[in-house]
């Protein structure tokens, strides 16, 4: 008797384990919480497009905001708003806002929006200063190699790496 009631809670819940869908993979650094609806808030609320056009880490406002590839962007200003709406595959981060140091070596550490650099035309995040002093030393290699690995490890899960 006590073996078929271990069994039936172990039949159900691998059978909801094989009902439930699969889990989106980490492809864009994104942060949720109870407070944020809709899709994940990326560069943890900063405006991407301040960056090109203040040279500096902005905070965006949830009046500006816009979502693209399952991310929400947060804008300082409408014209901002507006410029990435228009391109936003010349505001968004490389590698899905994942620290840049950290791809080059294979893993998706999250990208703090105040270690950032522009490099021709693209957003770089870093971890912390320190990566990013690592990242500086050789940025054009890092970034060959942290193109290489997107390209394998960019629909990884971030607890898979």
């Amino acid at each position: 008797m006590r073996k078929q009631l271990l069994a039936l809670p172990l039949a159900l819940a691998f059978g909801l384990a094989l009902a439930a869908p699969a889990l989106a993979v980490d492809e864009v650094n994104v942060s949720t919480g109870g407070t944020v609806p809709g899709p994940g808030l990326a560069v943890h609320g900063h405006d991407v497009v301040a960056y090109f056009t203040d040279g500096a880490p902005t905070l965006g406002s949830a009046e500006f905001s816009a979502v693209y590839e399952d991310a929400t962007y947060r804008f300082a200003s409408e014209a901002n708003l507006d410029a990435f709406e228009a391109d936003p595959a010349k505001y968004v981060p490389a590698y899905g806002g994942f620290c840049a140091y950290g791809v080059a070596v294979g893993k998706k550490f999250d990208g703090d929006p105040r270690f950032w650099r522009v490099v021709d035309g693209r957003l770089y995040l870093n971890l912390n200063g320190d990566i990013q002093a690592k990242w500086t030393e050789d940025i054009p290699g890092n970034i060959v190699e942290a193109n290489a690995n997107w390209a394998e490890i960019r629909t990884v899960a971030v607890g898979d790496l």
